[in-house]
């Protein structure tokens, strides 16, 4: 690999740390944010909502301006919208007649940067002349849970020490990541995403591709089987086994994050000899295996068990899934990681909804939602053969 590009990639990998930092240091907070400011818990959830349907919306209207802008430009505005969105956090909240409008406000603005920095990350690795473009997208996407351990740990650590009603210095703490990211780009390299005297495909040509719409079933399967279990580790962790919401947190999130960024770790590491595709059916097979154990074994510790394997299973199906479009569609360009983020989005959304709605039928039982989201490993697995079969 050009060894000028090496700095490009580091960058990179702090950009999802600080896509990290902004969907998983708010949530901390929440508690807070209801004692301080006398928010009902019901109003901000809706906080998560909005980042996420604003990031979504990104997702979408990036394919209109980041070519025409270039990446430098859209890297370098997403970092300013994250470290600004944190700041504001601390500013708004004090000065707005709601304080609910100041904390959406903030948000809102660094969900943009969010949002970009999950369409423009992934294809400014991929343009990057390595060696294998596989096993640097899996380390890239590893650096996004390493992010989320850190978050927690380091937050909890100085709300513990330094007491948390000085939330505000920690905010101000975790801005001076994307600030730092955004002198770097102003420097690092960027390559060309498509080859010189060819052009990305438009919205309109990706349609017509059949394989594309399987490459976003494949997303969407990936960020629904990922996030369904995610987002409902720590109720069962401390439905299952009676422990506090903190301990719960810890064996629960932060097990299965662990577990998810050592499989993008590990196939960064060997992936050169490895193939992809049969990596990620065993894993959808694993994680099915997971989501059986969490539904069917009414054992506490072997639901835990479950949570931790699964963990492990998804760690390469969002990465892998973008590796295996982009050397599919080699001209996909930036709507085609645009797109690609849209279907993981998607999915992430979907795939904790359907396990709530379902439990909610069942008077909150979460074993029968995990069940009944089992559709979404299977799916993934359907899909990869699906597209192999495709490009035979």
């Amino acid at each position: 690999m050009d060894n000028r590009y090496k700095k490009t990639i580091y960058a990179c990998f702090i950009g999802y740390i600080v896509q990290a930092i902004v969907n998983n240091f708010v949530p901390l907070l929440f508690l807070t944010f209801n004692r301080t400011y006398g928010i009902p818990l019901s109003r901000i959830t809706m906080l998560v909502t909005f980042n996420f349907g604003l990031q979504l919306l990104v997702d979408l209207i990036s394919v209109t301006f980041v070519d025409r802008i270039g990446y430098r430009v859209s890297m370098i505005l997403a970092h300013i919208l994250a470290a600004t969105g944190l700041i504001l956090l601390t500013i708004l909240p004090d000065v707005t007649p709601d304080p609910f409008i100041g904390l959406l406000i903030a948000i809102m603005v660094y969900a943009v940067g969010g949002g970009l920095l999950e369409v423009l990350v992934s294809p400014v690795v991929e343009a990057c002349p390595t060696d294998n473009k596989e096993t640097a997208m899996s380390l890239l996407h590893s650096f996004y849970c390493w992010g989320h351990v850190g978050v927690v740990l380091l937050s909890t650590l100085f709300f513990h020490f330094a007491g948390i009603g000085n939330w505000k210095i920690m905010a101000l703490l975790w801005a001076l990541v994307p600030l730092f990211n955004t002198f770097l780009f102003t420097r690092v390299p960027i390559a060309s995403l498509v080859a010189e005297g060819e052009q990305g495909m438009t919205i309109r040509e990706l349609f017509g591709e059949k394989v594309f719409w399987v490459l976003m079933v494949m997303m969407i399967c990936s960020g629904a089987s990922e996030q369904a279990v995610s987002q409902w580790a720590s109720a069962l962790a401390e439905k299952g086994l009676g422990i506090s919401k903190t301990l719960g947190d810890l064996l629960g999130p932060m097990t299965f994050a662990i577990l998810m960024g050592s499989a993008r770790a590990f196939y960064g590491k060997f992936g050169d000899r490895i193939d992809l595709e049969k990596f990620m059916a065993g894993s959808a097979i694993l994680c099915c295996a997971s989501y059986l154990m969490i539904a069917l074994i009414p054992a506490p510790m072997v639901a835990l068990l479950g949570c931790a394997i699964c963990g492990l299973s998804v760690g390469i199906m969002w990465p892998g899934s973008f590796s295996i479009a982009s050397a599919s569609m080699r001209r996909g360009g930036t709507a085609l990681f645009a797109l690609l983020a849209l279907g993981g989005d998607l999915g992430c959304s979907s795939g904790p909804t359907l396990v709530g709605t379902v439990s909610g039928l069942f008077n909150d039982n979460l074993r029968i939602g995990i069940l009944i989201a089992l559709v979404f490993p299977a799916g993934l697995l359907l899909a990869i053969r699906l597209r192999r079969k495709l490009s035979r």
